[in-house]
This record gives C-alpha cells, sequence and structure tokens, in this order.
C-alpha cells in the first residue's frame, strides 16, 4: 500500500511545520519547501534552521528542499518529480509591515511564487488537492467597519451575521489593504481561478498570520 505524500511549502514556519507534524501524524509522507528566506527578511532573528532541525527528528523519513518558489524552472521540476497527493501552500513573504519597504519581492514570493505552484500542480497533478494557506489581511480594514460589542475579556462582532467569524463572501473591494495584503489578494484570486477554470480541487483558508 502507498502511503500518500504531503508536500508542504514553507515548511519551516510557524503554520507550514505545524502542518508538516500534523500531516505526519495523520499518516502522510512529508516532503517540505523552504530556503529560510525569513533569514533574509529578518536578519539572523529570523533564522528556522533549528525548525528543519525538529521536522528532521521528529518526521520519519521527512523529505526536505531547499528550492525558492520564485524559480519557476525547479517548482516545476520538484512538483513533477514528487506528484503530491496534497499540497498545502503556506510558504510567504512573511510581513505586511515590510512589504512596503520590498514591494517586488512581496509580490514575487505571494503572488508569482503561487502561480508558479498551481501550474506545476495544474501540469503534473491536478487532481490533488491544494490548499493556499492566505491570511486575513486579504480583507484589508474593511473589517473595521462592522460593529463590536466588548465583552469581559475581548471584543466582539455585534452582528449576527458574523458569529463564526467572516466568510469567505465578505467583500475585499473599497477597503485599504497593505501591499501585503494586495499580493495575497493575487494569489487567492489565482488560486480560486485555477478552481474554478480548469476543475482543481483548491481552497484559500485565512489564517491570522501568514507563515
Amino acid at each position: 500500500m502507498t502511503i500518500p505524500l504531503a508536500f508542504v511549502t514553507g515548511s519551516c514556519g510557524l503554520i507550514g511545520s505545524e502542518v508538516s507534524l500534523y500531516f505526519s501524524r495523520s499518516g502522510f509522507r512529508i516532503a517540505g519547501l523552504d530556503n529560510n528566506q525569513r533569514a533574509v527578511f529578518f536578519g539572523p532573528a529570523g533564522d528556522t534552521s533549528w525548525v528543519l532541525e525538529r521536522l528532521r527528528t521528529t518526521i520519519p523519513g521527512y523529505q526536505h528542499y531547499a528550492v525558492d518558489i520564485r524559480d519557476r524552472d525547479a517548482i516545476l521540476r520538484l512538483v513533477a518529480e514528487l506528484k503530491p497527493d496534497i499540497i498545502i501552500h503556506a510558504a510567504a513573504q512573511p510581513s505586511h509591515d515590510r512589504a512596503a519597504a520590498i514591494p517586488f519581492d512581496d509580490f514575487d514570493v505571494n503572488a508569482v511564487g503561487t502561480l508558479n505552484l498551481l501550474e506545476a500542480a495544474r501540469r503534473a497533478c491536478p487532481e490533488s488537492p491544494f490548499v493556499h494557506m492566505s491570511t486575513n489581511k486579504v480583507y484589508g480594514d474593511l473589517p473595521n467597519t462592522i460593529p463590536l460589542r466588548e465583552l469581559e475579556t475581548r471584543w466582539e462582532y455585534d452582528d449576527p451575521a458574523y458569529v463564526n467569524g467572516i466568510p469567505e463572501s465578505f467583500s475585499i473591494d473599497q477597503s485599504k489593504h497593505s501591499l501585503f495584503g494586495a499580493s495575497k489578494v493575487a494569489a487567492d484570486v489565482m488560486t480560486q481561478e485555477y478552481g474554478r477554470y480548469f476543475g482543481m480541487p483548491t481552497c484559500c483558508p485565512a489564517c491570522a498570520e501568514a507563515a
């Protein structure tokens, strides 16, 4: 019996590492992609080498690829080689504040990198679920228009329509986005379009932070 393979990008980030551990415990082999770009964005404090060591010692047979998702040819080759059973895309330029200082890098990582992965998946394994880990920043500042009520320990939306949080149908128009939010919107729309246009099983869950 073949053990299914989960391909996790940004595997040494906060979300990617936890996703890798979760799928490993769920019976998947894990192939992780991470080139420690956090050390470039944030300096030594952002180095994730220790996370890579954790994954290698915790996940049996963990396969690691130090590939940049902006390297289109490398991504096309790698996904064609792996043909994963599921792709969880958690790689991103991780700081919405820093995006304004590095707009080309931000867009190339978040938007173009996602396109590279989507096209690689379409060519090599279009039937495999593609999960793009997005961010709440795609909504810009529009959530700030929702009335709030103060509880004993926190604030909550004072509108029953949002009792379970903000739905994916929430508008992203007429809203001020950070450049980070805008690049993630581009990645979200491309992911949705690959799903609808090519019939691929894609989704874009929003996370509080992209990693």
